[in-house]
């Protein structure tokens, strides 16, 4: 996983497949989602996630860093902040 932006009713990130890696982003999603909601604070709010997801793979004339600054800028967009650096809900886990 690369790069995240966590919004309030949803969640950005960048992901590439890994070589020792042999499951699909299809069940690494629905991994990440039951690892994540496990230890949900609020039971009553479960499930926290959609059933399923939407995923948008790069295509060779697109480059990361622009579909990043759409994504990073979402926060602006939505109004939460000012500018995308004073979102402190995204980072970067591996760089890709």
């Amino acid at each position: 996983m690369g790069r995240y932006v966590i919004m309030p009713d949803h969640i950005h990130f960048f992901c590439s497949p890994s070589i020792t890696c042999s499951f699909s982003l299809n069940k690494w999603i629905h991994y990440w989602k039951s690892l994540s909601s496990r230890d949900w604070p609020n039971p009553a709010s479960k499930p926290i996630w959609q059933t399923d997801f939407w995923d948008r793979t790069l295509r060779t004339d697109e480059k990361y860093e622009e579909k990043w600054e759409y994504v990073v800028n979402n926060p602006v967009r939505q109004g939460l902040v000012t500018h995308s650096y004073e979102w402190i809900f995204q980072g970067e886990i591996h760089q890709l």
